[in-house]
């Protein structure tokens, strides 16, 4: 069993995207800028900007933090969205998600430029995914799509099952599976009302989970020498724990890192790829070639 290191490669991709940067200096051209909207004081969307922010210094980008109070109107959200759109000094920009209830969450994302739209989640972005067009790949399906190639893991014909079907994860992964130009994989899309699902689990090569339950999936649902990633990252009680609790993954990691040839850990996984993916997006948008 290999443990897929997330963390580990995440280092590696930042430092890869900051030597770049370098280069782009050094021949004249302009640091790569991401700009991040915050709304309110959440402590998870506090804390992934925070990261970001502090992911743009390591890979040398300009950033750029607007922050407005719960109150704030879906109006001068979308008024703030239009200016970034036209401010040729921002590269890209991301909404942070979730907005307050009185927001409508998919009238701003489908405001932003989709040349901008660095956490690929506008319908032009996702669009062109679906047809293998250039697009901008939504973060953790394209840092999952990069464990794979960086752990010579092969797709090409591979059975790949995933279990879950967002918007965010489940769905652009399936695209990205299914694509001959990323994986050239055959993909099937469950949930939490397909029949059957532990036996299509089982016959699954590629195995990701992203359903959010914790431990869902035990070792009877994996196919021995199968590859799992676990994208799963749910808070559970540990008393233990100074904290007093710790991230628990979808898969019960215990019971099936045994069967498998590769498997990725909760935390140090999936979770690091997705601020990595990010700041590759902010440099593919800098350059303008994607």
């Amino acid at each position: 069993m290999i443990l897929i290191d997330g963390k580990a490669t995440a280092v590696a991709i930042k430092e890869e995207i900051a030597q770049e940067v370098r280069r782009i200096i050094a021949g004249g051209g302009k640091r790569p800028h991401l700009a991040a909207i915050l709304v309110g004081h959440d402590g998870g969307s506090e804390t992934y900007v925070a990261n970001k922010v502090k992911a743009c210094e390591e890979c040398g980008f300009e950033s750029t933090l607007i922050r407005y109070e719960d109150d704030v109107t879906e109006k001068e959200l979308l008024d703030k969205v239009q200016e970034l759109n036209e401010d040729d000094t921002v590269d890209g920009f991301i909404v942070q998600l979730p907005l307050p209830k009185h927001i409508n969450e998919q009238k701003i994302v489908e405001a932003i430029d989709y040349r901008k739209d660095v956490d690929g989640f506008t319908p032009i972005n996702v669009g062109r995914l679906a047809i293998g067009l250039p697009c901008f790949v939504s973060a953790t399906p394209k840092g999952i799509l990069e464990l794979l190639r960086r752990y010579n893991i092969p797709t090409s014909g591979k059975h790949c099952v995933i279990i879950g079907r967002s918007n965010i994860v489940g769905k652009p992964m399936a695209q990205l599976m299914l694509q001959k130009i990323y994986a050239d994989s055959t993909v099937t899309i469950c949930h939490s009302h397909t029949e059957n699902l532990k036996d299509i689990c089982h016959s699954a090569d590629i195995l990701i989970a992203a359903i959010g339950r914790p431990a869902f999936v035990t070792a009877d649902m994996v196919k021995p020498g199968a590859t799992v990633i676990d994208v799963g990252t749910t808070r559970v009680p540990d008393a233990s724990r100074k904290s007093g609790f710790r991230l628990q993954g979808d898969v019960d990691f215990d019971s099936v890192a045994p069967l498998c040839s590769h498997i990725t850990p909760v935390p140090g996984g999936v979770g690091p790829m997705t601020i990595s993916m990010l700041m590759q997006n902010t440099l593919l948008a800098a350059r303008k070639n994607w």
